[in-house]
């Protein structure tokens, strides 16, 4: 376990920059059950809080930042479209050699639980490009001998993005008719807010968890509601 000189347990948040992963780095950092909260970044979060510590890192050269992956539990909200990226390649790499290689590091230097956001329909068999990165991240963090490692598949997610995605600016803006139609079996497909993703990763890894859980987007609902 890589617990601070306190005794306390210690978190890692990797894309605390983005819409879940905000909201999860101040879910941690107002929680009294983890006593440091490490973000690796690509840039500051303009976060302050005693308990907060920042690494601005490369992620083409994470290697140089190892010792910022140690912690007990590391949250991962790694995550882009094809469309940012600019390119299939461009995105696996973020979706899923970023992710993987994170992984990765923080299992060496000794963290104990893994939590994950991919993607509703994640599943390295698909058909869909998308899809199928996701599962292949799932498959390959799932390899590494974690204590745990939750797999978290929101539905789209609802909330203020920094980064402009028109299309999904669209589908946030149908969402709401959408959802009281899906019901029963098609409840899974109901957009989530990111609020509630977050509180279901941080309710997890506070409960305690072993082996691989697989987290569905109703499950999270409920979860993080």
């Amino acid at each position: 376990m890589a617990q601070s000189a306190g005794g306390g347990r210690t978190a890692l948040v990797l894309g605390a920059t983005g819409l879940v992963g905000g909201h999860c780095l101040e879910l941690l950092l107002g929680d009294g059950a983890w006593e440091r909260v490490t973000v690796v970044a690509r840039r500051p979060s303009g976060r302050a809080d005693a308990k907060l510590r920042e690494v601005v890192a490369d992620f083409d050269r994470l290697e140089e930042a190892a010792d910022a992956f140690a912690a007990d539990d590391v949250f991962c909200c790694l995550g882009t479209t094809i469309r940012q990226a600019g390119s299939q390649e461009a995105f696996r790499r973020v979706d899923h050699d970023y992710v993987v290689g994170a992984a990765e590091l923080a299992r060496r230097q000794g963290a104990a639980r893994f939590l994950l956001v991919t993607a509703l329909g994640a599943d390295p068999g698909s058909r869909v490009f998308y899809n199928r990165v996701k599962g292949e991240a799932e498959r390959d963090v799932t390899a590494l001998p974690f204590e745990g490692v939750a797999l978290l598949r929101p539905s789209l997610i609802l909330g203020e993005r920094a980064d402009r995605r028109p299309a999904e600016a669209l589908a946030q803006k149908a969402a709401p008719l959408l959802s009281p139609l899906l019901f029963g079996p098609l409840r899974r497909y109901r957009a989530i807010p990111a609020l509630a993703v977050a509180r279901a990763m941080v309710r997890l890894a506070k409960e305690g968890f072993g082996g691989v859980r697989v987290v569905e987007s109703d499950e999270i609902a409920a979860l993080g509601g």
